[in-house]
């Protein structure tokens, strides 16, 4: 986890902290203000550029992460 709360990347939440207790673990993360990628999907179409603006904040994110060992393996929008 350590390695995790490292990472420093505009594109990437910080990692706080990793709690947990017998039966579960809980993730704290920075707050993403205005919403996620799949709100905006379930609006509707994204114009183009928009798309492609997003798909180049999702690839730095990943190639930064592979830059520091990590495969992160589970995307989700």
């Amino acid at each position: 986890m350590q390695i995790l709360a490292s990472l420093d990347h505009p594109n990437i939440l910080k990692l706080y902290e990793v709690l947990h207790d017998n039966e579960n673990f809980y993730i704290i993360t920075e707050y993403l203000f205005g919403g996620t990628l799949k709100d905006e999907i379930s609006k509707g179409p994204i114009e183009e550029d928009r798309a492609a603006t997003y798909m180049k904040q999702i690839v730095s994110a990943m190639t930064y992460l592979h830059s520091k060992g990590i495969m992160h393996r589970d995307l989700k929008p």
